[in-house]
């Protein structure tokens, strides 16, 4: 039988209900990955203006690290929602993994739970601490923050690193994983590539994300002090992590050549195995194995993977047609790969322009088309994690636990249609809190702008004895002076 009828009878005998289960999972984390960056970052930046303020006084310091860490509580919250029905639907659609394989990597959801909950706690004692606690008190509670975040993400990428690279057990008689030794469960080949990747572009996207906000506002002809401040300080630490990126990017691309041959053939619209193999930008794998569009560098792919032409690149036609990507799904990684990499290349690219500048002149460049550029930032790097999700997930198909554990076989056996139903409420439920979360920030954004003209915070007015200006806080005026203590 030829290869694609194959492959189509292959697909025609998957469960119905795999195909809602992929598209709800897919939703769910696509929604949830725009939260992480604020979540794991945002508290990161928050300080850093936080540090400022009281290092140098400054009130327009001190009212946008209040602020921010305003926006970080409503993040929050949305992220509580996205996370925990991203949590259920772990155990609800795939309970055949969990079921199975819960023993040897579960380890790392715990960690991520309990990251959370001390998450939640310490931004609550942060959000009372403007009022309540004196200065360095409340910072130092603060500085923790960022430590669980990286926690949390630590727990979440150690579970995704073990289902690529599956390590840290051996299988008993029946089948099923005995003798799980946790720490190599924990730090699998893949994990640290994973999770330094995945942490400097949270980082990197929060960054961005804040800064292109006052960008926006830049470019619009807001060329006051707040503005400039709220985009530097937050732009800065993106840029200084673009080329950090360039290099963690390469390596996990490396790793995954090394770890996870198939994957890397999927990315990169390898079909046979050989030397010497083209680099493709963008095109469409065909059935065939022939490559539609796109531009076709020659040698490159065996460059960038071995740093010599004569590398050689597993295809994947190396394992049977059941165990590796369609060609549709081939396509689909490599068309997200790409787009990631293209991104952070153009950021790159803008990083180093704001770099220039600030070396040249000590102030921004003054060029429109860079604040144009750096407003939409933010966007650019948002779409980068995603593609690079799908370059994660789409690209370990059809595997669940790579080498081990179909996704098929953990799928629920929910009927279809229930599983169809369950994604309508999810995306329903999801507009409506995504359009709750969207109206409280321009609420709050209105609010502010609305006080600023009342008490001219913007043109840095300093409050007496060198506070920060009380009206101005997300919170209104303390109650009392904390006892014997400074505010």
């Amino acid at each position: 039988m030829p290869p694609v009828n194959g492959v189509v009878e292959l697909l025609a005998q998957e469960p119905a209900q795999l195909l809602p289960a992929r598209e709800l999972m897919a939703f769910s984390l696509g929604v949830h990955i725009l939260m992480v960056p604020f979540g794991v970052a945002l508290p990161f930046i928050t300080l850093l203006m936080h540090f400022r303020a009281l290092r140098t006084g400054d009130p327009v310091a001190w009212l946008l690290a209040r602020r921010w860490s305003a926006v970080m509580a409503v993040q929050f919250a949305v992220g509580v929602v996205t996370g925990t029905v991203l949590s259920f639907e772990f155990g609800l659609l795939w309970p055949g993994m969990m079921g199975r394989w819960g023993d040897v990597f579960g380890l790392g959801f715990g960690v991520e739970a309990w990251a959370f909950f001390l998450e939640a706690v310490l931004i609550s004692v942060y959000l009372y601490g403007w009022r309540r606690l004196g200065r360095w008190t409340h910072f130092a509670l603060g500085v923790p923050l960022p430590l669980v975040a990286l926690l949390g993400a630590f727990g979440i990428l150690a579970a995704n690193s073990w289902m690529n690279s599956p390590r840290g057990f051996r299988l008993g008689a029946n089948g099923d994983p005995v003798g799980v030794d946790v720490r190599k469960a924990v730090f699998t080949p893949m994990f640290g590539p994973e999770y330094w990747h995945f942490v400097v572009a949270m980082f990197m996207t929060a960054g961005f994300v804040v800064g292109g906000v006052y960008a926006t506002g830049l470019w619009r002809g807001r060329r006051d002090r707040y503005h400039r401040l709220g985009f530097t300080v937050p732009f800065t630490a993106g840029a200084v992590l673009a080329p950090v990126q360039l290099f963690l990017g390469d390596f996990i691309a490396r790793s995954v050549f090394h770890q996870q041959a198939v994957k890397f053939a999927a990315m990169e619209l390898v079909w046979k195995t050989d030397t010497h193999v083209p680099e493709y930008i963008f095109g469409r794998l065909n059935p065939d194995g022939s490559v539609s569009g796109g531009i076709k560098i020659p040698q490159l792919d065996s460059v960038l993977a071995g740093f010599r032409p004569s590398t050689r690149v597993t295809g994947l036609t190396s394992v049977a047609a059941d165990d590796r990507p369609t060609a549709s799904q081939a396509t689909i990684a490599h068309t997200a790969f790409d787009v990631m990499v293209v991104l952070g290349s153009l950021l790159l690219l803008l990083a180093l322009w704001y770099a220039w500048a600030w070396w040249r002149h000590r102030d921004l460049p003054r060029s429109r088309w860079f604040l144009r550029a750096a407003a939409g930032a933010g966007i650019a790097c948002l779409i980068a994690v995603e593609a690079g999700w799908v370059t994660t997930e789409v690209g370990r198909q059809p595997w669940i636990v790579y080498g081990y554990m179909r996704v098929s076989e953990a799928v629920t056996a929910t009927s279809a249609g229930t599983l169809w139903a369950v994604l309508g409420v999810v995306v329903l439920g999801y507009a409506t809190v995504l359009t709750v979360f969207v109206v409280v920030l321009l609420r709050m954004r209105t609010r502010w702008r609305d006080q600023d003209e009342r008490n001219g915070a913007r043109q840095g007015a300093r409050p007496s004895a060198g506070e920060p200006p009380e009206s101005a806080t997300p919170y209104g005026p303390r109650p009392h002076r904390v006892p014997g203590g400074r505010r």
